[in-house]
């Protein structure tokens, strides 16, 4: 399922927002505790390899939308979870981007802080319309 594929994407990129690149053996223990089949594992695999590849354009995209705090200050839970829903925007056509950005809602309520939906929500809904 799609959802879980993101969940699990998410969990990569806050990984390796601490360590760098994650080991296959972390990212196919993800994968198996999720049950995703092979086409959610290939776009979990696409979705961190976006983030990688483009985390400069996708952070500074991020930090010119957030005005109001200073970078270190978003917690990185939120970050990765908007770098995740940021690489589905830019770089998936067959996603509407409110589903992405509702997704990462659903994922920063159930990691991050009470507030962060709402702080995620609105950084991506700013990107998304301008």
């Amino acid at each position: 399922m799609r959802s879980d594929a993101r969940e699990a994407a998410f969990k990569i990129v806050f990984s390796e927002l601490f360590s760098g690149p994650s080991e296959k053996g972390f990212r196919s223990s993800l994968y198996r505790g999720a049950k995703l089949n092979e086409e959610d594992k290939a776009y979990a695999e696409e979705v961190v390899r976006l983030v990688s590849d483009n985390l400069n354009e996708l952070s500074d995209t991020i930090s010119a939308q957030v005005k109001r705090f200073a970078d270190y200050r978003i917690y990185a839970a939120d970050r990765a979870v908007m770098l995740v829903a940021l690489a589905e925007i830019r770089y998936f056509d067959d996603i509407p981007p409110v589903v992405s950005v509702s997704e990462a809602a659903r994922i920063a309520r159930k990691y991050s802080t009470e507030r962060s939906a709402d702080f995620v929500n609105g950084v991506l809904g700013g990107i998304i319309e301008p």
